[in-house]
């Protein structure tokens, strides 16, 4: 069994508490909160009015609350724009980053917890703290919430080693999930370009929310043509913007560069080959398309 634990210190515990908070968060994000149980936790998305992307996270229930994990770098934003959202609502939105830590633990180890079950988003208490089967894709493992000062003893119970993050990071981009730098993807596609239908961030049968009628309008008329997908990187270096080219056409564009780069698609262009091996003036380089997503 794998034993390897993550502690994903670049995410951010936002704690959102009052009386109105199932309702506040109901009306901005893309998921449906009713969901969310002792239970049971979900991926959801906030958007622009227009159905851009700005933030994602996943939400678990805690207390009278909700907890929100969500991306270190984007983490301050996120937490401005939610104080916007709130106006005269009952409601309390805390940075608890200083005090909480996420952590992940793999899908074997998280099935051997008493209680576990093999359901996306499946949530169970250990000591307390949620352990949340993510919601996105089993093969990302099982995800921990506990207070920093619990870590040690909690890892120490459940048999888990410390591993290097860096191959969570390059598990994840092997999958087909963005690990890092979402903020380099604000503003600059369709939060349905994410994907994230496919992992189970968007439900198209909840009321109103911020960006929703782009985003059911790309849906209900057939209008997604660009995907954000992994470039797996042969040789060389891509540039943040670069854009992708095939038979002298463009058919992308990267959005993020580094150790774990994704570019924004036109899957449905015939120019487009997941297959092919591609050059730019610096790189050889392949586009990959996961399992999971279904075109």
């Amino acid at each position: 069994m794998n034993n390897n634990f993550y502690t994903l210190e670049n995410r951010s515990i936002i704690y959102v508490n009052g009386l109105d908070a199932k309702e506040f968060l109901q009306n901005i994000i893309s998921n449906d909160i009713n969901k969310v149980t002792e239970n049971s936790s979900c991926f959801a998305s906030l958007f622009t009015p227009q159905g851009k992307f700005l933030f994602e996270f996943i939400i678990s229930k805690h207390k009278l609350g909700y907890f929100i994990d969500c991306e270190k770098t984007q983490a301050e934003e996120l937490y401005k724009q939610l104080t916007i959202y709130k106006l005269r609502s009952n409601v309390e939105i805390l940075d608890l980053s200083e005090e909480f830590v996420v952590g992940v633990l793999s899908y074997e180890k998280y099935l051997s917890i008493e209680g576990a079950k093999d359901i996306l988003g499946y949530t169970i208490k250990y000591r307390e703290d949620p352990i949340i089967l993510d919601p996105r894709n089993k093969n990302l493992g099982a995800r921990l919430i506990i207070n920093l000062e619990k870590l040690y003893l909690s890892l120490k119970k459940l048999n888990l080693k410390n591993d290097k993050i860096e191959n969570y990071y390059t598990h994840c981009h092997k999958i087909g999930v963005v690990p890092k730098y979402l903020n380099k993807l604000q503003n600059k596609l369709f939060g349905i370009e994410c994907n994230y239908e496919d992992l189970n961030g968007i439900d198209f049968k909840k009321g109103c929310y911020v960006g929703q009628e782009n985003t059911a309008r790309i849906k209900l008329k057939n209008k997604l043509s660009k995907r954000l997908l992994p470039i797996e990187i042969i040789d060389g270096l891509l540039s943040e913007e670069e854009k992708i080219y095939n038979n002298e056409v463009e058919i992308g564009k990267v959005l993020i560069d580094g150790d774990y780069p994704f570019a924004l698609i036109k899957f449905l262009d015939k120019n487009f080959n997941k297959d092919q091996i591609l050059k730019s003036e610096n790189c050889s380089f392949k586009i990959c398309v996961p399992e999971w997503l279904k075109i």
